[in-house]
């Protein structure tokens, strides 16, 4: 398998700002997924692996969960998140992605999604 290179030190600014800037769904993700609190995993939000950025990455799992808001409803933006999933796919992680509109209106299947995505 590929060598993973996790958050790479050129990509640790943008990290950081989309930490600061959470859309308002991962807020909402992340109060149930933050310290431990989901499962007892250890979750990291905007996380990069390669030139990725995920928003969600359980590590202990290879569990990488993205949230999709409008900027993501069109065609060359779901062929672009095909090709990510993908890649990121082949190196051995699962990618689960939700709409936003389904973490604000259906929060425990989601919860229940990426539960039964544990191993």
């Amino acid at each position: 398998m590929e060598e993973r290179r996790h958050n790479k030190k050129e990509l640790e600014s943008i990290r950081k700002n989309l930490r600061k800037n959470l859309t308002p769904a991962e807020a909402f993700l992340w109060k149930e997924l933050k310290n431990k609190n989901f499962e007892g995993r250890k979750f990291r939000r905007q996380h990069s692996i390669n030139n990725f950025i995920v928003d969600f990455y359980c590590p202990e799992e290879y569990l990488i969960v993205e949230l999709d808001g409008e900027v993501h409803l069109n065609a060359m933006a779901e062929e672009k998140d095909r090709k990510r999933g993908e890649i990121l796919e082949e190196m051995g992680f699962r990618v689960l992605r939700f709409e936003n509109k389904m973490v604000f209106e259906c929060l425990d299947s989601v919860l229940m999604e990426i539960r039964d995505n544990f191993r």
